[in-house]
């Protein structure tokens, strides 16, 4: 089916050619050798890798709901071959550097490129009868070994597999998977002496995010960091000299952004008022890992009942719901059901699960200062938001200011419709840019700046995107996810945007939206392609599903004239109680100056016990204090003391003093808990902002 769509786009190579004739440079004198990794390599396996079909007898056909194969087959893991951009980008990539689509292929294709048909490198050899473009199939993921041993949790076989690699991954990257041999399929649970429908192995491993960072941790490993930090491109026909990521220019960091939030560092409770049942985890409210969120658990079975398998309270939805909002429709509309697995009523419930993950995956907060409109975003991801692939892919903020006849005044952050158009410079984008330095558009006869030119950027130029909950500097430095030409504080995971209010204006919609791939991308697929017609037909197929249309994440509604307060924040982590449980800090009425009612209230702390209120403009993170964590950093002071009642409960009034109007102060308690180490309790912390 790919080879006629690809023949109908035949006619456009011509024309694509006098539109983008091949750069100078290009493309590097690469060798598949560049793009030789760590980990299982191409025919060594020793049974193949089934394609998704053998699956289905089994773990399909009785509840489309909850069964593994209708909701895999209907997320961008199950069309993760046949998607249209994707093919647009590999036709550049393999024009920028010969062989990069080997790169590519990999993860796109697994399957394919472990029996070796990821050679020619433009997908060519690609098989649609052996499932070539099933794309992350069932086989690939259930047969993943965990690239560190450690005796007693993973099978046992798997010192053996381990040992038999010429090199084991040094890191999570690059899609450098390490694949069982032999047919043993995995996962999480036991299945018990008596099963006998195929072999198997109890592996945890296929609940950490590690197994996730193998593939959503993207590196280019021509590329080696320098000492003044740039990244420069490495002699041509060897691998990377050492591996490890942290040596490559960072493409995509959403297993690092992941690794150094808090969610990585405990479950984090996502139940609140607007989610009485938590945000992301399905049966489980509070959630850690990528698995927790993108496969929420479910009360089910995993295979056709008839089978007789157990039904379990922690079964994981094979969901793999992300952000894309137009890919799955173009490619049904490209290909038969026969050959995706999908069809309307699925692809429907994944459109569905898509708009409510990006409804989920935030916050939106608004209010008036100063003549003033104030916007604040908080991430809810356990990544940066929006994370992932930043080519095309950004998230901003609309504002329609009315009258009082309910007119529109002004807008900011516009989008028009028929030309796919942001005006972007009246309000903030969150996106990643990436480009070339000028040693890079030297060696490649392209202009330094931003680039859309995937194997060949060694540069970050901007990234605003919102880090996630438990941010800190020092960490996002280390695993090269620090924001650039944007400012985060410690520990903050949201960003406020003020927007002066015109004349007129009486009330404000406040929206925030995402768009998968942005016009500029799609155009520069379409027109920098001239070696095939993918680029058109990726463009081609962007038009007919709307052009991406922005989808819309959080609204908020504010009428001006009352007074109203940004709410304030908790952040970090409070300190187990001795007597078990976390006490809580939060706040009642408004941080106003002209309200004055502002209290801080403490929750489910001991009971009966003494406490002090510390606050500080400056906020810290992961500093180890008394047991607990610190929060507060810079200069400390004491606001005063107070005696919790018998339920662990106080109240503390924060008089709001004209000083404070348009500042911001962080609040944190202590208390005293006998029984706890250096018998102190600790909260987590709260950020204030002041109005007036």
């Amino acid at each position: 089916m790919r080879t006629f769509i690809l023949s109908l786009c035949a006619a456009s190579v011509v024309a694509l050619a006098a539109i983008a004739a091949p750069q100078s440079g290009l493309p590097l004198p690469t060798t598949l050798e560049d793009f030789k990794q760590p980990g299982t390599q191409p025919l060594t396996v020793t049974q193949t890798i089934l394609e998704s079909s053998a699956c289905t007898g089994c773990h399909s056909g009785y509840d489309p709901t909850k069964e593994p194969f209708t909701l895999w087959a209907a997320s961008m893991m199950g069309q993760a071959g046949r998607d249209p951009v994707f093919y647009a980008a590999l036709a550049i990539a393999n024009q920028d550097a010969v062989g990069a689509g080997e790169y590519c292929l990999r993860c796109h294709a697994p399957a394919a490129w472990l029996d070796g048909r990821s050679t020619p490198t433009d997908g060519s050899a690609l098989n649609e009868a052996l499932g070539d473009f099933d794309g992350v199939t069932c086989h690939v993921c259930h047969r993943l070994v965990d690239p560190v041993y450690t005796p007693g949790q993973n099978p046992p076989s798997d010192a053996a597999i381990l040992a038999a690699l010429t090199q084991v991954p040094p890191t999570q990257n690059n899609g450098q998977y390490i694949i069982d041999p032999d047919d043993v399929r995995r996962g999480p649970f036991d299945l018990g002496p008596t099963f006998f429908l195929h072999e198997w192995a109890q592996s945890p491993h296929h609940r950490e995010s590690q197994l996730c960072g193998t593939c959503h941790e993207l590196s280019n490993h021509l590329t080696t960091r320098q000492a003044d930090q740039s990244y420069a491109f490495n002699a041509t026909n060897a691998q990377h000299p050492t591996h490890d990521k942290r040596q490559q220019f960072p493409i995509e960091r959403t297993y690092s952004e992941w690794s150094a939030s808090q969610y990585a560092r405990g479950p984090i409770e996502t139940i609140d008022a607007e989610y009485p049942l938590g945000r992301f985890g399905g049966n489980d409210t509070a959630v850690s890992s990528c698995q927790d969120c993108h496969m929420p658990t479910t009360t089910g079975v995993a295979c056709q009942p008839v089978l007789g398998p157990p039904t379990r309270p922690d079964m994981p939805l094979h969901h793999f719901t992300g952000v894309n909002s137009w890919v799955l429709n173009a490619v049904r509309a490209s290909y038969p059901d026969s050959e995706t697995g999908l069809s309307a009523s699925s692809v429907a419930a994944s459109n569905a699960r898509t708009l409510e993950n990006h409804q989920k995956a935030s916050k939106l907060d608004v209010w008036t200062t100063s003549n003033q409109l104030g916007v604040r975003i908080v991430n809810e991801t356990g990544h940066k938001l929006p994370s992932g692939y930043a080519e095309g892919r950004r998230m901003w903020i609309n504002v329609k200011f009315f009258d009082v006849a309910d007119a529109l005044v002004a807008e900011r952050g516009a989008y028009d419709t028929v030309g796919a158009t942001l005006t972007s410079a009246n309000t903030k984008v969150y996106e990643g840019k990436y480009g070339l330095d000028a040693n890079q558009a030297a060696l490649t006869g392209l202009p330094a700046g931003e680039s859309f030119h995937f194997v060949l950027n060694n540069t970050i130029l901007s990234d605003n995107r919102i880090p996630p909950r438990g941010f800190t500097n020092y960490a996002f430095g280390r695993v090269q996810a620090s924001p650039v030409g944007a400012t985060y504080a410690e520990e903050q995971y949201w960003d406020d945007t003020y927007y002066a209010i015109p004349p007129g204006a009486v009330r404000a919609v406040v929206t925030t939206f995402h768009q998968t791939s942005s016009r500029e991308y799609m155009e520069f697929l379409r027109d920098t392609n001239t070696t095939n017609g993918a680029g058109l037909t990726a463009y081609n197929a962007w038009v007919a599903q709307g052009k991406s249309a922005p989808v819309q994440k959080r609204t908020a509604n504010i009428n001006f004239g009352a007074t109203t307060c940004a709410k304030p924040i908790p952040y970090g982590v409070s300190k187990t109680l001795s007597m078990g449980g976390t006490p809580k800090l939060g706040w009642t009425g408004e941080p106003s100056l002209a309200i004055n009612n502002f209290k801080i209230a403490i929750s489910n702390a001991r009971p009966d016990a003494t406490g002090i209120l510390n606050s500080s403009p400056v906020s810290a993170s992961v500093t180890p204090f008394n047991g607990g964590t610190l929060y507060l950093g810079g200069t400390i002071t004491r606001v005063g003391s107070f005696q919790l009642d018998l339920t662990g409960a106080a109240q503390f009034s924060i008089p709001v003093l004209p000083i404070m109007v348009g500042t911001a102060l962080n609040y944190q308690v202590l208390f005293r808990d006998p029984g706890a180490s250096f018998n102190y309790g600790i909260t987590h912390a709260l950020h204030v902002d002041f109005c007036d």
